[in-house]
């Protein structure tokens, strides 16, 4: 028989989870364990709710991130007591500055069994710190009618709080009293406890707009411009993208578009957008060229560091960076105007054509990025790094999402991920730029897209080489694109490379793994390329199966590196004989 206690926790979570429901939430990733049972159990009980099991709870976190991160909407992910939770720190750190919105629910001891040696049992109250923007330790689950309206509130106050700007990642603490097992009916998430139909609540969000007087300031800084800069990082709203083209074309500035921006694909206009800067901006004839009298920012710091130094050295240049977050995203302390604004509301504001328009500004941009992208477009095919994965976008199927890991690979798209009328996503976590739990995000982002891919060195496929448990589960269609240089291929291009007696130790850090073996344990379909003819076969081969499949590139750090620099002198040695002849 029921006791009175399992009627009171059936109640009381059922109403917690209708209510996240009712907000949207409609994937799960669970972590299996004892104290969070009952939560679990309804969860799979809820006819309207996704659930995913992964067991390990640091790749569980990373997969919820990944559907989060793609349905732009929030995911919930539950674990048991203990260390379990610690185990999603890193995931929550990522969510926190990536802007995604995560709903994380941790079970916990009740309070009498809190620091008095019981067993799995670790202090959870603000776990996370200030890693999420709300946490909350919630009441012992009763079915008072105080109670229910209480645990409904702070659902409804979780998801407000999470998709508010910035969205990001709330905590919600569960203590739980055995016996753990809910009251499982066939009706209990149509009804309430009174038998009377539930009364959702909502959360409504705004757009932030300036007001005329700040408009009007504003207005009156840029109708003296004639060397304007837009620059677009990750993070921006898609749908403000076609009003930032317009303020562009209208403006005469050029646009700076970082390949996470998703701005280099698509049917929106393009003949402003820059694309090949990250090549063209560490030619110091250029920089000096190319003094922009006003930058306007959308989203966060671009990829590119040939970017940032750029920009790092133009001191006397005002700088506008336009974000609806309340966020400081300033790491250059350069700012003149932070402004709060919703990016579609901000480019509205401004007159339709600018007095001021300088054709001859945006053309010189125009003209350099396009013999830049000549340059590279002709340089022949050899197997590197920076070739396989130039082969690998331009043969990238229609409405493809790509996601990409830190380090080399992100940097490799920037250089090679040229504009294009395709649907093509590229995503990545840039949040803290780590390589952590990059293989389950991407598979967190397959359940949501396809066909989807992964772009990422050995090292961080060795890191997150659990995430692919969940894939086999599921059947998860994912490519994913080894790019093994056996170590951290991007410290070859860092001061610490010049230090050889222990560069390799401490930096290189060869790893000497043979990929084949994690293919054949995960059951994921296994290629090894050695030559660009190798890697054109295997990727067609790939896209005619579903499934796991591993594609491991086998390249050498030293070429890598050596390509690179050859790619980047023969491009400055062709653009300065360009802006030679201009003069």
């Amino acid at each position: 028989m029921m006791s009175d206690y399992q009627k009171e926790i059936t109640a009381y979570l059922a109403a917690f989870i209708e209510e996240l429901a009712g907000s949207g939430v409609d994937e799960v990733v669970i972590s299996p364990g004892s104290r969070s049972t009952p939560l679990a159990l309804l969860f799979a009980h809820h006819p309207k709710i996704n659930v995913y099991i992964n067991v390990d709870e640091r790749s569980a976190a990373f997969f919820a991130l990944g559907i989060a991160k793609t349905k732009r909407k929030p995911v919930a992910l539950l674990c048991t007591s203990g260390t379990a939770a610690a185990n999603y720190y890193p995931a929550i750190i990522e969510a926190k500055y990536s802007k995604v919105p995560l709903i994380v629910l941790t079970a916990d001891r009740p309070h009498e069994l809190r620091e008095v040696g019981a067993p799995q049992a670790i202090d959870q109250i603000n776990l996370y710190g200030k890693h999420v923007k709300w946490s909350v330790d919630m009441a012992l689950p009763e079915s008072s009618p105080s109670l229910l309206r209480y645990v409904k509130s702070a659902a409804a106050r979780g998801i407000g709080i999470a998709t508010g700007n910035p969205k990001g990642p709330v905590h919600f603490n569960f203590p739980f009293r055995e016996p753990l097992i809910p009251n499982l009916t066939d009706d209990l998430f149509s009804k309430s406890s009174n038998g009377s139909k539930s009364m959702q609540k909502d959360v409504k969000h705004g757009k932030k707009e300036l007001p005329f007087t700040a408009t009007a300031s504003l207005q009156a800084v840029l109708s003296k411009k004639k060397k304007g800069l837009i620059v677009c990082g990750p993070n921006i709203n898609p749908e403000a993208i076609s009003e930032i083209v317009t303020l562009g074309g209208q403006w005469g500035f050029p646009i700076i578009a970082d390949p996470l921006s998703q701005m280099r694909s698509g049917s929106h206009d393009q003949k402003n957008i820059i694309d090949t800067y990250d090549t063209f901006l560490r030619i110091e004839e250029v920089k000096t060229e190319l003094q922009p009298d006003i930058i306007i920012r959308f989203g966060a710091m671009p990829v590119s560091k040939a970017l940032t130094l750029y920009m790092k050295d133009l001191h006397e240049t005002d700088y506008w960076i336009v974000t609806p977050d309340e966020d400081w995203l300033d790491p250059n302390a350069q700012v003149t105007e932070m402004i709060y604004c919703d990016e579609s509301a901000f480019c509205q504001a401004f007159p339709k054509e600018s007095d001021n328009k300088d054709s001859t500004w945006i053309e010189k941009w125009k003209l350099i990025n396009d013999q830049t992208r000549k340059h590279m477009e002709k340089t022949e095919y050899e197997l590197d790094e920076g070739n396989a994965v130039r082969y690998f976008l331009q043969t990238l199927p229609e409405n493809s999402s790509v996601f990409v890991s830190n380090s080399m690979p992100i940097r490799d798209i920037d250089t090679y991920f040229h504009n294009n009328q395709q649907q093509v996503s590229i995503m990545a976590n840039r949040g803290v730029n780590g390589i952590d739990g990059v293989v389950s995000t991407a598979l967190g982002m397959s359940t949501v897209t396809k066909p989807s891919y992964l772009v990422i060195g050995d090292l961080a496929f060795f890191h997150d080489l659990n995430g692919l448990l969940v894939g086999k589960k599921y059947s998860l269609d994912l490519t994913i694109f080894v790019l093994n240089n056996n170590g951290g291929g991007i410290f070859s291009y860092l001061p610490q490379s010049s230090e050889e007696t222990y560069f390799e130790l401490l930096f290189g850090t060869p790893m000497d793994l043979d990929f084949a073996h994690a293919a054949n344990l995960y059951g994921a379909k296994y290629s090894k390329v050695t030559s660009m003819d190798e890697l054109q076969i295997c990727l067609e081969e790939g896209r005619q199966v579903t499934g796991l499949k591993i594609v491991e590139v086998m390249t050498d750090r030293e070429v890598n590196a050596v390509n690179h620099r050859k790619l980047w002198n023969s491009v400055s040695q062709e653009i300065i004989e360009i802006l030679n002849g201009d003069e």
